[in-house]
């Protein structure tokens, strides 16, 4: 089997499509024509969508200088926030960001836990608060 001929031939009829989208039978698809109604996604590909943005967010982070001084706990703490909220909604937490760059940490993490998102998602903020003043792993 030529799979890499067929392969070729499919994208160039599929086209390729970034952003979800109806098709002609009225189906959430993405990709080369991937219907997620039907097929959703893999684990395999969930993980590697989850590293790639996950990746992304701590780049973006990384560049504003918001990750520097941070042990990698602490860090993951702004990654994982960056990753539900958006960079953008991370940075609202203005109160907490200007407690770490005093290295306040008991203050960021009260500062987190003083918030909407506190109360949306309290079992996540509170770990992640408790992450954020102890510097550890929770």
């Amino acid at each position: 089997m030529n799979y890499h001929a067929t392969i070729e031939q499919i994208k160039r009829h599929e086209g390729l499509e970034l952003r979800p989208y109806k098709c002609t039978a009225g189906k959430w698809t993405i990709g080369y024509g991937r219907n997620l109604e039907d097929n959703g996604i893999s684990p395999s590909e969930a993980e590697e969508m989850l590293l790639t943005d996950m990746c992304e967010v701590e780049e973006q982070l990384f560049n504003e200088g918001l990750l520097d001084g941070l042990n990698d706990a602490r860090k993951a703490v702004l990654i994982n926030m960056g990753y539900q909220l958006g960079v953008s909604g991370l940075f609202k937490f203005k109160n907490m960001i200007a407690a770490l760059d005093r290295k306040e940490y008991e203050l960021a993490a009260k500062e987190m836990l003083d918030s909407r998102w506190a109360k949306q998602t309290p079992n996540r903020a509170k770990e992640l608060a408790d992450q954020m003043l102890t510097g550890e792993f929770q």
